[in-house]
């Protein structure tokens, strides 16, 4: 799951909403372990009993506490480097909203082959015009857990 730390009301929903619907379809969510659209969706997934794991960039909970709906937070140390341990732990990303880390994380995980669902994100498209094929935009947050968890069968991870 990647996200900004801060999202707005309507943000917040659309990442409560794939976040319960993570947990409903079996998958564990990985975010970045702190606010805004990171404790929205680690908040929908553990309210339907699902996993929730929190890659946080300080080395302990003094530097960077956990949202309160992880719960196996992941002490890196790495700062913003941290991003890229967020897109390799999973087999595919949704990106809600967000601003810069977001687009690094939605490029570091492209740049990995790992496939990546926008719902009210960035939109890009490759140098050339053309469409980058891992990249896929949602129409709402059912369909972006639906593209990822299809995408996620077919990378084998």
């Amino acid at each position: 799951m990647l996200g900004g730390a801060v999202c707005d009301e309507r943000t917040g929903r659309q990442a409560y909403e794939v976040g319960r619907r993570i947990a409903l379809g079996g998958a564990v969510l990985v975010c970045g372990g702190g606010g805004g659209v990171m404790s929205e969706a680690a908040r929908g997934a553990a309210g339907e009993g699902g996993r929730t794991v929190g890659i946080l960039p300080a080395a302990d909970a003094a530097g960077s506490p956990p949202n309160p709906h992880v719960e196996l937070p992941i002490f890196t140390g790495l700062g913003q480097a941290r991003n890229l341990v967020v897109v390799l732990s999973a087999a595919a990303a949704i990106a809600v909203g967000g601003g810069w880390g977001t687009l690094s994380e939605i490029a570091l995980a492209l740049k990995h082959r790992i496939p990546v669902v926008t719902l009210s994100s960035w939109r890009l498209a490759l140098p050339d015009g053309r469409a980058e094929p891992l990249l896929t935009e949602a129409r709402d947050p059912v369909h972006a857990v639906e593209l990822a968890l299809a995408a996620a069968g077919g990378v084998g991870r």
